[in-house]
C-alpha cells in the first residue's frame, strides 16, 4: 500500500465516460458561465473592494484586482486543460490523484473543504446579517430577534445572548434542497440570481462614473507606509507590497471560478463547455471588477473606508456622495444578499461534487457517492454537508475564518498548475481538446503569482493552514488510507 500510487487516467476516463449510471449531464457553457459568475460576484466585490483600498492599496486597488486576475487566468487555463481532458467531479482533487498520488490528493481534498464548506457557512452567517439589513433598511420592518440570527457565542450590546442562527441555517438548508431535487433546477435558479446581481453592479458603475471625484485617483500609487487597522494589526500600505497586499485580500472576491471543473461530470459537451465557462467566467468578472473598483475608490476617499464606510461601504459611498440615488444604495443590500445566495449554492455544489468523488475512491465514506434513483445527484453527500456546514452556520461566529479560504484556494490553483506539467511529461499522448499555452511556462507563472499573494496574506494565515492540513493527515492515517479502493484492490 503506497500512499503516492495515482489513478490511472484510463480509470478516471472510463468513469466519466460512464455517464448511464453516473451523473445527469444537463449543463451547457452557458450554464456554467453563470455558475461561474454566481461564485464568483458575491459580497467579496462590495465589502473587499474597499477594505483592500483601506488597509493596502488605495485608488491602486484596481491594479490588486488585475495581478489577481492574472493569478486566476494563470490557473483557469490549467483548471481548463485539465477539466476537458478529464471531465469528471472533483475538481482540483481528481487531477491530484491522476498526476501526484493518494496522499497529495487527499490533502488538497481537505484543502477544497476549507474552501467550500468553511466558506459557504461562513457565507450563509453573512447572508443572516444581511437579511437583517434588508428587514430594516428597505422593507423597514423589525430584523429577526437577535436571539435567532446569531450564535450562542455572540452577546449583544443590550447583553441578550445569541441561541441559533436560523436564517443561515434556513438558506443553507433551502440550497442544499435544491442541489439534492437536481444541477438543472440549480442552475436555473443560479441564472435569475446572476441576472439581478450583474444588473446592479452595472448600474453602479454607470451611474458612479458621473461622479468620480480625480482628486481621490492621486496619486494612483500611494507612497509605501504602514497603515494600523483598529484592532493593532500593521498593513503594508503603497507601493508594490501595499498592492500584493492587496491582490490577496481581493482574491475573495474570485473565488469560486474553479468550482466550475467540479461540474464537469454533470456538462454536456465537457471538452469545450468547461474552457468555455471557466474562463468565460473569469473575464467578465475581471472587467466588471476593475471598473467597479475605479468608481468606488473615485467616487469616495480612502479615509471614507476606513472610517465611515467599513463593511457597508459601497452604500456609504452612494448615500454621501450621489445625491438623488440614494435607492441605489438599497438595490446594493437586494445585490449583496443575491450575491451571498449564489455563492452559497455553487460552493455546496462543488463540495458535494468533491465528496461524491472521494467517497467513490473509499477516501470518504462509501455512501457519500451514493446517488439518488430519481434526481441523480449525490443527496447523501449533500445531507452530510447540510449538516456540516448547517451546524456550523447556526452555532459558530462568522469571524472565525477570516482569510483561511483565500489561502487554501491559492494552495489548490498551485497544485493544478504544477498537475498540468506532470500531465504532459507522464501522459504526453492524452487527448487534449483544450491546451494550456506556453507549458510549462505559464503553470510556473501560475504558482508564482499565487505564492506572491499567499505570501502577502500573511504568517497567521500560513500557520492556520498549517493546523487545518495537520488535522487531514491524521484524518487520512486514520481512515482514508484503510478503506482506500485504489490502495485496496486485489
Amino acid at each position: 500500500m503506497s500512499i503516492w500510487k495515482r489513478k490511472p487516467l484510463a480509470q478516471l476516463l472510463a468513469e466519466a465516460a460512464d455517464s448511464e449510471k453516473g451523473l445527469k449531464r444537463t449543463l451547457t457553457a452557458w450554464s456554467l458561465i453563470a455558475l461561474g459568475i454566481g461564485a464568483i460576484i458575491g459580497a467579496g466585490l462590495f465589502v473587499r473592494t474597499a477594505t483592500a483600498a483601506a488597509q493596502s492599496a488605495g485608488p491602486s486597488v484596481t491594479i490588486a484586482f488585475i495581478v489577481a486576475a492574472i493569478g486566476c487566468a494563470l490557473a483557469g487555463l490549467c483548471y481548463a486543460e485539465l477539466s476537458s481532458s478529464i471531465p469528471i467531479s472533483g475538481s482540483a482533487y481528481t487531477y491530484t490523484y491522476a498526476t501526484m498520488g493518494e496522499f497529495l490528493a487527499w490533502i488538497i481534498g481537505w484543502d477544497l473543504i476549507l474552501e467550500y464548506a468553511v466558506g459557504a457557512a461562513t457565507v450563509g452567517i453573512a447572508w443572516s446579517e444581511y437579511l437583517n439589513n434588508l428587514l430594516v433598511n428597505v422593507f423597514h420592518v423589525s430584523p429577526i430577534p437577535y436571539e435567532f440570527s446569531h450564535s450562542p457565542f455572540q452577546t449583544s450590546a443590550e447583553g441578550v445572548n445569541g441561541i441559533i442562527n436560523l436564517p443561515a441555517l434556513f438558506i443553507v438548508g433551502i440550497i442544499s434542497l435544491l442541489l439534492i431535487k437536481g444541477i438543472q433546477e440549480s442552475a436555473f435558479v443560479n441564472g435569475i440570481i446572476v441576472i439581478v446581481k450583474v444588473a446592479i453592479v452595472i448600474m453602479i458603475i454607470v451611474i458612479g462614473w458621473n461622479f468620480i471625484n480625480p482628486d481621490n485617483h492621486v496619486p494612483y500609487i500611494p507612497e509605501s507606509s504602514i497603515f494600523t487597522d483598529e484592532h493593532g494589526i500593521d498593513h503594508s500600505y503603497g507601493g508594490i507590497m501595499g498592492i500584493l497586499g492587496a491582490a490577496g485580500t481581493v482574491f475573495f472576491a474570485f473565488i469560486g471560478f474553479d468550482a466550475v471543473s467540479t461540474a464537469a461530470q454533470e456538462t454536456k459537451n465537457p471538452k469545450k463547455a468547461m474552457p468555455i465557462g471557466i474562463l468565460g467566467s473569469l473575464a467578465v468578472c475581471t472587467l466588471l471588477y476593475i471598473l467597479f473598483a475605479h468608481v468606488l475608490t473615485g467616487v469616495a476617499t480612502v479615509e471614507d473606508f476606513r472610517t465611515g464606510g467599513k463593511e457597508a461601504s459601497v452604500a456609504f459611498a452612494i448615500n454621501k456622495y450621489m445625491i438623488g440615488y440614494e435607492w441605489l444604495g438599497q438595490l446594493v443590500t437586494v445585490a449583496i444578499l443575491a450575491g451571498f445566495s449564489s455563492v452559497i449554492l455553487v460552493m455546496l455544489l462543488g463540495q458535494s461534487r468533491v465528496f461524491y468523488a472521494m467517497g467513490k475512491d473509499g477516501l470518504l465514506p462509501k455512501s457519500f457517492s451514493d446517488l439518488h434513483s430519481k434526481y441523480k445527484t449525490p443527496y447523501k453527500a449533500n445531507i452530510a454537508i447540510l449538516i456540516i456546514v448547517g451546524a456550523f452556520a447556526a452555532f459558530v461566529p462568522g469571524d472565525i475564518v477570516g482569510d483561511m479560504t483565500s489561502i487554501g484556494t491559492l494552495f489548490a490553483f498551485v497544485l493544478v498548475c504544477i498537475s498540468v506539467i506532470i500531465l504532459r511529461v507522464k501522459e504526453p499522448n492524452m487527448v487534449r481538446e483544450f491546451k494550456t499555452p506556453f507549458v510549462p511556462l505559464v503553470p510556473l507563472l501560475g504558482v508564482g503569482v499565487c505564492i506572491a499573494m499567499m505570501y502577502g496574506l500573511g504568517w497567521t494565515n500560513w500557520l492556520r493552514l498549517f493546523a487545518w492540513m495537520a488535522l487531514g493527515v491524521i484524518f487520512y492515517f486514520s481512515y482514508g488510507k484503510k478503506h482506500s479502493v485504489l490502495n485496496n484492490e486485489k
